[in-house]
């Protein structure tokens, strides 16, 4: 339904943390982490963005071994 109201013109506002659904129905994204914007941009941005990747996915600790 989201796909077919964008599609007829209407700017969306999707507030989400289903990335796939995000990924297939979004032009640009802004990513929020703590309150804080840490990226803007098309999807393709997005899913390479440093900042979006540690902040969603972790960072690897060479420390704990993880």
């Amino acid at each position: 339904m989201v796909k077919q109201i964008k599609n007829s013109g209407v700017t969306v506002l999707l507030v989400e943390h289903d990335m796939p659904a995000v990924m297939e129905i979004s032009d640009r994204i802004v990513v929020i982490s703590f309150g804080e914007k840490i990226a803007e941009g098309k999807t393709e941005q997005i899913q390479k963005n440093p900042k979006v990747i540690e902040a969603y996915l972790g960072v690897e600790d060479e420390e704990l071994g993880i």
